[in-house]
């Protein structure tokens, strides 16, 4: 993976922290898997188990506040 990819689900938590992460990642795919739902197998297979979390280019997940957990946003 060649950039990171910030994965959320359109909360009020995770929207704050995407326009923080975009100030702070000069590279990054954001994510709304609350609205693009075929990219949530993507992120449980990268390791994410809440939202928002941003997966960096080697793969690690970094979990940033919590606005809700992976099997919520399944429902």
């Amino acid at each position: 993976m060649s950039k990171s990819i910030f994965y959320h689900a359109g909360c009020p938590v995770c929207v704050s922290a995407e326009h923080d992460i975009l100030n702070l990642v000069k590279d990054v795919e954001v994510v709304n898997i609350g609205e693009d739902r075929s990219r949530i197998a993507e992120a449980q297979k990268a390791g994410i188990q809440s939202v928002p979390a941003l997966v960096t280019p080697n793969g690690n997940v970094l979990h940033i506040n919590f606005g809700a957990s992976i099997e919520e946003v399944i429902g």
